[in-house]
């Protein structure tokens, strides 16, 4: 079950101005990013732009529970931003937020903070995950306070992640309590001091540039309904996950109205098993759910899960977003990424380190230690080249087709000029940006071109293209190499969006 922008959506807010004369294009300042929406599926900018995004989960699961403890730091920032990374997910762990009820420590959020400017001083924003495994370290897990745990007592065995989810009664007794949001002390609801938390963690960023988002709660358990859920089918469970949600959305909506809202379904979906939760009653939100494998590869789960998800956001009109998948398969992890790319779904994999998880394993990470220098026998060579592709950050317009072929280094795009909302086209000049990151063209690039012009220089790790007059479709080819075309030149274009 273990379980992403980067300059170029810094620039997605900038107005790109192309004159007669051909003068390069310019950008407005890079220092900070801004909120984005959706359209239906799509994530959006505030120029309509459709926005996808690759990137890493970074939670440090041992006290004190946040990322530059285990050592990450400016040089693992660039380091994800030279592989093209856009977005990464911050675990935050509510114990650590409130270790006392109603208590919030502020120097801990200061520290996610901290780790949340240095990614965006480097081009990457941060989705804020409430992480938890197994819900406390009782049970062998971690995330909850110990005051926030009602197990009424009952035998704990403390089974290892994840066979405590389907052994340990206690572990399903205290989530049980939760989600029928059983008093906890002086009486006030778990759920209301867990909504109160969101709350005030929601305060404590509000106007932060650099968070995309906040995901609710990470891998829910149904508790003692799960093998109804398995089966797919616990409506009085799924009823009360999405009422929780509910709570904890609008506690957030009431300090800032338009940060991305993820919500997960519970965990059991991970393995090919259908939701019955949500939507949320908020805008902005972003249908968040993970791909794992219980049996080994190739997994026909790994299919499914992108046929539910895109089941689900077609229902509820939200856009979504795997958050979580790999955990140290590197066949998987190619098999997700390329289905990924069929689906045109953005991603954050599992995960930058194994950082000591206690409910991981030995094979997680693409870096053994963000205290080291990120090369050589530091980087998990295998777990990154299943993983590390160009693709497109940024599209004026609305994305057909996108693929990566690994063995021959090429890349393809299909977009339309038309926006995502339908309401109009983008003008001539509009800037769709594609990460060509280095790890993938060690010896540079060719680009080929047709509808538009290419306006980044040689080589760049933005691959930057403006689409030409009158065009209505555009496609893009990239592959090792110097040759180049396009069909029409910078100069020839108009002012334009993006």
């Amino acid at each position: 079950m273990r379980k992403l922008l980067r300059g170029s959506l810094f620039l997605s807010l900038a107005i790109w101005m192309f004159v007669a004369c051909g003068a390069s294009p310019t950008s407005a300042s890079t220092a900070g990013a801004r909120q984005l929406g959706n359209v239906g599926r799509w994530l959006t900018d505030a120029s309509g732009r459709v926005v996808l995004m690759h990137g890493i989960n970074m939670v440090y699961k041992l006290p004190p529970y946040y990322p530059a403890a285990a050592g990450f730091g400016a040089s693992d920032a660039a380091f994800l931003q030279s592989i093209g990374f856009t977005v990464v997910r911050v675990g935050v762990i509510w114990k650590a937020v409130e270790r006392e009820p109603g208590v919030y420590d502020n120097a801990y959020l200061n520290q996610i903070e901290a780790t949340v400017r240095t990614l965006g001083q480097h081009g990457i924003v941060s989705i804020l995950d409430f992480h938890q495994d197994q819900l406390n370290e009782q049970f062998g897990g971690e995330g909850f306070p110990d005051w926030a745990v009602q197990d009424d007592g009952l035998p704990n065995p403390k089974t290892a992640f994840p066979a405590g989810y389907t052994s340990n009664t206690a572990l399903q007794r205290a989530y049980d309590n939760f989600w029928a949001d059983k008093p906890g002390p002086d009486g006030i609801g778990l759920q209301e001091y867990y909504a109160a938390a969101w709350k005030h963690l929601a305060q404590h960023f509000a106007g932060n540039r650099f968070v995309l988002g906040y995901e609710l709660f990470n891998e829910p358990f149904p508790g003692t309904d799960y093998p109804q859920c398995f089966e797919g089918s616990c409506p009085s469970s799924d009823a009360q996950l999405t009422k929780f949600y509910a709570k904890v959305a609008q506690a957030i909506r009431s300090v800032n109205s338009r940060t991305l809202i993820f919500y997960e379904p519970y965990v059991l979906f991970n393995y090919g098993v259908q939701d019955g939760v949500g939507p949320l009653p908020v805008r902005n939100a972003v249908f968040a759910w993970h791909n794992y494998c219980l049996s080994t590869s190739p997994c026909s789960s790994n299919t499914t899960d992108f046929q539910n998800a895109e089941q689900h956001i077609k229902s509820d009109g939200e856009a979504d977003f795997l958050t979580e998948f790999g955990a140290g398969s590197y066949s998987d992890n190619e098999l997700i990424v390329s289905l990924a790319d069929q689906n045109m779904v953005s991603w954050s994999n599992w995960s930058y380190c194994t950082c000591g998880d206690p409910t991981g394993n030995a094979n997680e990470g693409i870096v053994e230690n963000p205290r080291e220098p990120k090369t050589g026998s530091n980087l998990v060579m295998p777990d990154l080249d299943s993983i590390v592709e160009p693709y497109p950050h940024v599209v004026a317009g609305t994305p057909h087709s996108y693929e990566f072929t690994r063995q021959s280094k090429t890349f393809s795009l299909s977009y339309s000029t038309t926006e995502a909302a339908g309401m109009g086209t983008f003008p001539a000049g509009s800037i769709t940006e594609i990460e060509t990151p280095k790890h993938v063209y060690s010896s540079g690039y060719g680009a080929h071109v047709n509808g538009g012009a290419i306006v980044s220089t040689k080589n760049a790790s933005i691959l930057e293209i403006a689409s030409c007059p009158g065009a209505t479709h555009v496609t893009i080819t990239v592959a090792p190499g110097n040759g180049a075309s396009e069909s029409c030149r910078p100069h020839d274009h108009v002012s334009g969006r993006g």
